[in-house]
């Protein structure tokens, strides 16, 4: 069988050591020459190497210091279910209060924009075809936890009081009361979770390392006729949130 890299073996390695104990939560490791001397190899071999184990989340590298053992974060659990909807108001709200946090947003709304080709085919609309887009960074007592892009057709709100999800009088209140109360009633929610790497805007807003693991959400919601009404992509920092599915199971 061909050889691995050399960086992927001395992160092997190191990842060993680590978890052996040999460095504790906290401590600074060997510089990347020290490293390098040790293993044999080059500093961009040991540097790759670090950088592989920083992206996993065994390590944190900190400016003008060095690189460190990370510390384990806690983890919430998200649970997606049908009964995140029956609350009332913004799901999101209603969860961070269950866990006794206050739950708040900073939000974005840009109206008459045209729908580009992958959002158009979620939406079942024609490419070009005008919609409001509202990009959301959600927050947990101050703290950035998620962020989502929704789009929805403006041919379902245009001329309504609930066109910008943030102004008018359901300013907030989720899409499913903003769309009920102009007599579209949601019925199904679809879901399609893609394990990903935060881009450095992603890792800026959520206050995380570039190359950490998130979870994508491609949501959509859908009408009584099986109209999409409304998508969206929602990014989950993997170091603060576990996310489980919930679902109804038929007794027959």
């Amino acid at each position: 069988m061909p050889r691995e890299a050399p960086y992927l073996e001395v992160a092997d390695s190191l990842r060993a050591r680590i978890l052996r104990g040999e460095w504790e939560v906290g401590v600074r490791l060997p510089s990347r020459a020290q490293l390098a001397e040790e293993y044999g190899v080059g500093r961009n071999v040991t540097q790759r190497a670090m950088d592989r184990l920083i992206i996993e989340g065994l390590l944190e590298g900190r400016a003008g210091s060095g690189t460190y053992v990370r510390r384990p974060r806690e983890r919430m659990r998200m649970v997606r279910s049908r009964h995140r909807e029956r609350r009332g108001g913004s799901p999101f709200r209603a969860d961070m209060r269950e866990r006794g946090q206050a739950g708040t947003w900073e939000s974005h709304s840009q109206a008459r924009v045209p729908a580009p080709e992958p959002i158009a085919e979620r939406l079942a609309i024609d490419p070009g075809d005008l919609c409001v887009t509202t990009r959301y960074e959600f927050l947990a007592d101050g703290r950035p936890v998620q962020l989502s892009e929704s789009w929805e057709p403006m041919a379902v709100t245009d001329g309504t009081p609930i066109v910008l999800p943030e102004m008018g009088p359901l300013a907030g209140a989720g899409v499913v009361e903003r769309l009920r109360s102009i007599g579209v009633e949601v019925e199904t929610a679809v879901e399609v979770p893609r394990p990903a790497r935060a881009t450095q805007a992603q890792a800026n807003l959520l206050g995380i390392s570039v190359g950490d693991l998130v979870l994508e959400i491609e949501r959509t919601y859908y009408d009584t006729g099986g109209r999409p009404v409304e998508t969206a992509d929602i990014v989950v920092p993997d170091v603060r949130w576990e996310v489980a599915y919930e679902f109804g199971v038929d007794r027959g």
